[in-house]
């Protein structure tokens, strides 16, 4: 067991800073974001030209190192040592929160390995600014980043997901995004799907429909600029239980606000299940897991 206070002891150790940069507008900066990478010893940052143009912004003089996904392996070493000799480091990515489709997971890792503190800023994310004001379901909700790129990868992903009742959040390529879609409709059905584009930025766009009336719409006209995929969860009555575990069923329904009785019996008259075995599963379930 490991506890971190991480304000509340002097250590001879440095603090590593997961620091969230803007996504698009710059002034979603942060005044605690910006007085942490003037104060930092060293800027991890994904790529230095992007970093340095916000840091000249902001009229920040912190030197940075470059850190991303094909260096990680050997730089994370030199930075531990670093922060072992009293220096302390923010990591960020080109934009919007570290760890996060970017290398900052491994350093983290090794950072706690060594009882280095970690601490994290709050912050610009795309996914869940998205999700806010996407008019699907916010919670439960599953973020995935970004997609395989090819096709059969892609529908074998799906596949394997398409019972979740969770609102499912994507990162794609506009390039890709239209295939994406076709694939999603062949395997999820005509769900109801909002493609955000340039999130903070002035050609801000929400796109919401269904899968095949936003496939219309792309096929008459391609977009532009980054974006990503908030589709809705599978209803209950689109869910196969063979792919499903009747438990896992009535913990989804309890995570998204049903009472765990209501839920059990929602999941029982559904599939036509015995409601106190059921019962008896689910509550088996939580007591084995809380042992």
């Amino acid at each position: 067991m490991q506890i971190q206070k991480s304000f509340k002891e002097v250590r001879v150790v440095g603090s590593l800073y997961l620091v969230p940069t803007p996504i698009g507008n710059l002034q979603d900066m942060t005044f605690r974001a910006i007085d942490v990478l003037k104060s930092v010893d060293v800027i991890c940052a994904e790529d230095t030209r992007t970093t340095g143009q916000l840091l000249k912004y902001f009229d920040i003089e912190t030197p940075q190192t470059s850190f991303h996904e094909h260096n990680a392996y050997e730089k994370i070493g030199e930075l531990i040592e670093l922060l072992l000799s009293g220096k302390s480091l923010a990591q960020v990515s080109d934009a919007g929160m570290p760890s996060i489709s970017d290398p900052g997971h491994d350093l983290v890792q090794a950072a706690l390995a060594r009882e280095i503190p970690v601490v994290s800023l709050p912050g610009a994310s795309a996914g869940i600014t998205a999700l806010i004001a996407s008019g699907l379901a916010p919670q439960p909700h599953i973020f995935y980043g970004f997609l395989p790129r090819k096709k059969g990868q892609q529908l074998s992903f799906f596949e394997e997901k398409k019972a979740y009742p969770e609102t499912q959040i994507f990162y794609e390529s506009p390039y890709r995004v239209l295939d994406t879609l076709t694939n999603m409709l062949a395997v999820y059905g005509d769900r109801q799907v909002v493609l955000v584009r340039e999130l903070t930025k002035i050609y801000e766009e929400y796109q919401r429909a269904s899968l095949s009336e936003l496939i219309e719409a792309l096929e008459e006209k391609a977009i532009k600029g980054e974006c990503l995929l908030i589709v809705s969860g599978a209803a209950l009555e689109d869910r196969s239980l063979a792919d499903q575990d009747p438990v896992a069923l009535v913990k989804a329904l309890v995570v998204s606000g049903h009472k765990p009785n209501q839920a059990i019996k929602a999941v029982a008259k559904e599939y036509g299940l015995n409601r106190q075995e059921l019962y008896q599963a689910y509550h088996q379930q939580k007591e084995d897991h809380s042992e």
